[in-house]
């Protein structure tokens, strides 16, 4: 069982995960480079727009993609198949990565 908690009126329930790109309002997320204003559509785009911001690719663990950059204590883990690569992990590269990506519905 996964999802995100939301608390609405004074009341916390579990908005269940669907498995696919879609948050909890059922519209498909997006993850958008800013700079450029495109919709990452790969992980080879993805990679690009990583390395040019610093990031580095870790070759540890064969299950996972996974970026480093020296200046931080920053780890960007991600599934093997793009189409496991949910919301969660959008904002996880959000978050690292202020005002260069952001999660959009479709």
């Amino acid at each position: 069982m996964s999802g995100v908690w939301v608390f609405k009126n004074g009341v916390v329930r579990l908005v269940e995960n669907t498995g696919d790109f879609q948050g909890a309002n059922g519209r498909r997320k997006v993850l958008v480079h800013l700079p450029s204003d495109e919709v990452i559509t790969s992980y080879a785009v993805l990679e690009r727009k990583l390395y040019s911001l610093g990031w580095e690719r870790y070759y540890d663990e064969p299950e996972l993609l996974q970026y480093h950059k020296r200046s931080t204590v920053h780890l960007i883990s991600l599934p093997k198949d793009f189409n496991k690569f949910k919301s969660m992990h959008m904002f996880d590269i959000v978050v690292k990565n202020r005002n260069e990506f952001e999660v959009r519905d479709m």
